[in-house]
């Protein structure tokens, strides 16, 4: 099986998207290509996303820009995955039938008060982010992906659903 292409969307992609997709990029190199895009992206990453990878994740961001899902337009993703719900209403519709789910967790880039304290937000955005992606990089998708695409799209789908966002204070 060829690696599974992810694409995650928001609509800065300068938080929740970024962080998902270097997330997963470190985690499972080897099944997966992430990809992240957002509707109205920012001029560049968010500082402290940058920091949260870095420090919690240990993920080189060097490489990391946002960009718009203008730069995909005609290329096949096996998942398409929103991480806010203004992406999950405008998402395009994206070639090749992929699978589409929303995980949706709070704006860390809206958060506001310290600098302490925001970045322990971004943590907790970047945890609930992280946790998922564990439990999607559990799923067989080898034995999965020919005769059960459905129920793949389900799990895929349920992930998003499992836990409510709590930040750890």
């Amino acid at each position: 099986m060829d690696k599974l292409r992810i694409l995650f969307l928001c609509t800065g992609n300068s938080a929740r998207s970024i962080l998902a997709e270097h997330i997963l990029r470190k985690r499972d190199p080897a099944r997966f290509e992430s990809f992240s895009a957002g509707a109205s992206p920012k001029d560049e990453p968010h500082p402290m996303a940058l920091k949260v990878l870095q420090n919690q994740f240990r993920v080189d961001t060097s490489k990391a820009r946002s960009k718009s899902w203008d730069e995909f337009e005609g290329v096949r993703f096996d998942i398409v995955i929103t991480v806010c719900d203004n992406a999950r209403e405008s998402c395009p519709v994206w070639p090749g039938q992929p699978i589409v789910a929303h995980w949706g967790s709070p704006d860390p880039a809206a958060f506001e008060g310290t600098e302490e304290d925001t970045y322990r937000f971004f943590k907790d955005v970047g945890i609930q982010i992280s946790r998922r992606i564990d439990l999607l990089t559990a799923l067989p998708f080898e034995k999965l992906w020919a005769n059960y695409r459905l129920k793949l799209e389900e799990d895929v789908k349920r992930i998003g659903e499992r836990e409510s966002f709590s930040s750890v204070s």
